[in-house]
């Protein structure tokens, strides 16, 4: 006799429960806001983006929880920062096995899970003896015909997605975690410009040397962004013919900011601010921009919301679903008004595998850092050579990189050399308002004092009531296992030199 119903927790689904949505979760590698049609920046062509933005609603004011791979999708997974994930919280950290994650909630709950590409990690999730994937089932088989520009990976996500698809039991509800490794370098030198974009095209913002090398570093970015937003049109195309589109939330988004000086693992809005678009169906209300400060730690309380279940326990998220059904534009919840953003390693870039611990408080008009140990380097420093092979080690290997490592770029750049490469004070406050790249340190200014003491307060406040170690004078991180293959890293290796 056939199963008329499914009991999960306290909720009881029968034949006549409304049909549960679907999830398809797009994760680009290394992403910055605005790099997208939809919100302005025309040197780079996202059509797919734009489109999840035109039928959905569009974030402007999206927040990874961290600058680094494995801490950002920990947080996602687990609706909390880093600071509440253990050794989830790490670059090749692994997983607690006491930490609930949305995958495993779902799945329980009758949704057939699964992923492509890069699901969780860099790291071990099994190292503490989690017996259970973080993102599901693999589908990882189907691969590219023909030859592909360096650093593109070979994997194709949307036939693998489509093999998900094919293998899903009958009417059973789907989460799909697509995770691109585009625009992550290394990328293929010339890429932009062999496209057809110009030097002129790319947008260089004034913490970097405004040169033709990093101009062109810009541009084969932005070629990486476009090859992702085709496997984005791809997986649509995908879900479309499947007939599942109109019941399945989408979600497009990043795991953390552009790998370049000053932006990934950085606390800026070029390490931390994501694009983020969300289309679902006729519930989510479309062509909307929505200005609200959003979280990626919002996003499991979202599915979950959404799919009729509990929260998970210890979660910190909120859910967006307020701000999907919601007829409103600009800002629809006006207490929505700040995030909160951690960072602690990144590589192995310090002796002692030394940690750069920050926190910050990002509001609408200002940004906070607070930074726990000004006396080491936030990039690693000028002598110590990572696990990466290089001085400076928190910073990937590029040509702008180097760059502003050389004699030639520190003579000719010596404040984009300070801004990127040099220590910081303890204390940071930027006015979001006058200076949107956060140039202007304000944290010694008379004038800002009371809006440094309010935002200082308010961020200790957040950090002790969700009971951050850091905060009370702790440092479990240093001696979290950092679980990088052998064969991947480099520290034995000389330094490149500063030609």
């Amino acid at each position: 006799m056939a199963t008329t119903a499914a009991s999960v927790g306290c909720k009881t689904f029968t034949a006549s429960t409304p049909k549960r949505p679907n999830f398809l979760f797009v994760l680009a590698d290394d992403w910055s806001y605005p790099h997208a049609g939809a919100y302005g920046d025309f040197s780079v062509n996202t059509p797919a983006f734009d489109r999840i933005a035109r039928e959905g609603v569009l974030f402007t004011h999206s927040f990874c929880a961290s600058p680094s791979c494995t801490p950002s999708r920990s947080a996602i997974l687990a609706g909390r920062q880093l600071y509440r994930c253990g050794e989830a919280g790490l670059l090749f950290g692994s997983i607690p096995q006491d930490l609930p994650l949305v995958t495993h909630a779902l799945e329980d709950a009758g949704y057939f899970v699964g992923f492509t590409g890069k699901g969780w990690g860099p790291g071990d999730a099994a190292a503490l003896g989690n017996t259970r994937p973080p993102t599901g089932k693999p589908f990882q088989d189907k691969r590219h015909v023909g030859e592909l520009s360096k650093g593109i990976d070979g994997r194709d996500l949307a036939a693998n997605f489509s093999d998900f698809l094919a293998g899903r039991p009958k009417d059973a509800p789907f989460f799909f975690w697509l995770g691109s490794l585009e625009p992550h370098r290394d990328f293929a030198l010339g890429a932009g410009q062999a496209e057809g974009k110009k030097l002129s095209d790319a947008r260089v913002p004034p913490y970097w040397p405004d040169v033709d090398l990093v101009r062109s570093d810009i541009l084969d970015y932005y070629a990486e962004v476009e090859w992702f937003d085709r496997q984005l049109e791809r997986t649509l195309k995908v879900l479309e013919d499947s007939g599942e589109l109109e019941n399945t939330m989408i979600v497009v988004t990043s795991d953390n900011g552009m790998a370049f000086p000053r932006a990934k693992a950085n606390l800026y809005d070029a390490g931390v601010r994501m694009p983020l678009a969300i289309r679902w169906g006729k519930r989510a209300v479309p062509a909307r921009r929505v200005d609200d400060l959003v979280s990626h730690t919002d996003f499991a309380a979202t599915f979950l919301e959404a799919a009729g279940l509990p929260l998970l326990p210890g979660s910190t998220g909120t859910s967006l679903m307020p701000l999907l059904t919601s007829n409103e534009r600009g800002v629809v919840d006006p207490k929505r008004d700040e995030v909160v953003l951690a960072f602690e390693r990144h590589t192995l870039s310090r002796p002692e595998q030394a940690t750069y611990p920050m926190r910050a408080l990002r509001t609408r008009d200002y940004l906070y850092i607070r930074n726990f140990e000004p006396d080491r380097w936030p990039t690693g420093g000028p002598d110590y050579i990572g696990d990466t092979g290089e001085v400076h080690a928190d910073i990937d290997a590029s040509p702008s990189k180097h760059f502003l490592m050389s004699r030639a770029g520190q003579a000719a750049f010596p404040g984009q050399t300070e801004l990127c490469l040099g220590k910081r004070p303890a204390e940071e406050l930027y006015n979001l308002r006058s200076d949107p790249y956060q140039l202007r340190n304000l944290a010694k200014s008379e004038a800002a004092k009371a809006i440094l003491a309010r935002h200082r307060d308010r961020l200790e406040a957040v950090l002790h009531g969700e009971g951050d170690p850091r905060i009370d004078g702790k440092d479990p991180w240093q001696s979290f296992a950092y679980h990088r293959p052998k064969a991947q890293r480099q520290d034995t290796l000389p330094a490149k030199p500063n030609p």
